[in-house]
């Protein structure tokens, strides 16, 4: 028997179904920006616990923020709110365990009780390349078309990349956090997906020392400095310390006077271009490094 209508089962296993394809798409502020990346508009994008009144600019991507609408973060975000417009689908993503992050559990239970939720889980336990397909399959059931030009960018970055990091007695990479004056939280690289295709294609990833925190290591600036990188990797999303506020920090100084900062979203869009981005600007900071 021919189905008719839209389906999609999400990575909870949960099937969502519509008599057609949504049109009216909310999505947490990561897949919104995911989605756009791939020629489709939200109706209206969400942040999370760490996001405030304003959209946060590293999380929304390349979002039109006069265009898309930005519904809040935290405890703003109650089932009035999310269903404001009228919705026909949520697109949510999950660390793990199928919890809808950013919302409060009865919050996303009884929204799923009114629109289809598709939940994308882009925790640990997936590499960035199945997380990235994950969403292009979304995509095309939504209506988006491949982008073989795209594609053809991404693979040569991987290309680049991979010989970037093939330069002998190549610097050692350490992405972080800033935390204020006094600590910074330092990224366990096999936590991180991306940060574990940066391993995979032969860059050399600063490891913090063991201790508590599943995905950071939090230590003084003094600590971070001595791991003496040859590149950083520092959070720009708005819930980091700002670098201009660092610039009156003398272990800062330090850490970066012999090392090249390149800004990092842990939440960047999950599309071939924004990991097109990223590659990119780290074998170019790799060849950069090694031209010295």
């Amino acid at each position: 028997m021919e189905r008719s209508g839209w389906q999609f089962s999400d990575d909870r296993g949960q099937l969502s179904t519509a008599g057609r394809t949504p049109s009216k798409v909310t999505a947490y502020i990561r897949a919104g920006a995911t989605l756009w990346d791939h020629g489709l508009t939200p109706h209206a994008v969400f942040g999370s616990l760490h996001d405030g009144a304003a959209i946060d600019p590293a999380k929304a991507g390349s979002l039109p923020q006069g265009t898309v609408r930005y519904l809040g973060a935290g405890g703003s975000l109650d089932l009035d709110t999310l269903l404001g417009g009228g919705p026909d689908l949520v697109v949510a993503v999950s660390y793990g365990g199928g919890q809808v992050y950013g919302l409060d559990p009865d919050t996303a239970k009884h929204l799923e009780e009114q629109v289809p939720v598709v939940v994308i889980d882009v925790g640990q336990t997936h590499t960035l390349h199945g997380i990235r397909s994950r969403f292009d399959a979304l995509a095309r059931s939504l209506g988006a078309r491949g982008d073989g030009e795209q594609q053809e960018l991404l693979d040569a970055a991987h290309h680049r990349l991979r010989a970037a990091a093939d330069i002998p007695s190549g610097p050692e990479v350490l992405a972080l956090s800033p935390a204020g004056p006094d600590q910074v939280h330092l990224a366990r690289p096999g936590a991180w997906p991306e940060l574990r295709a940066l391993t995979e294609h032969g860059v050399s990833m600063v490891r913090p020392p063991d201790g508590a925190g599943a995905n950071w290591a939090t230590v003084s600036w003094a600590e971070a400095a001595a791991l003496n990188p040859g590149i950083v990797l520092a959070d720009v999303r708005s819930n980091a310390t700002p670098l201009d506020e660092l610039r009156g920090n003398d272990e800062w100084l330090r850490l970066t006077d012999a090392a090249r900062v390149l800004p990092w979203n842990p939440e960047a869009p999950d599309s071939a271009r924004s990991h097109t981005r990223f590659f990119a600007s780290v074998a170019q900071a790799l060849e950069a490094t090694a031209a010295e």
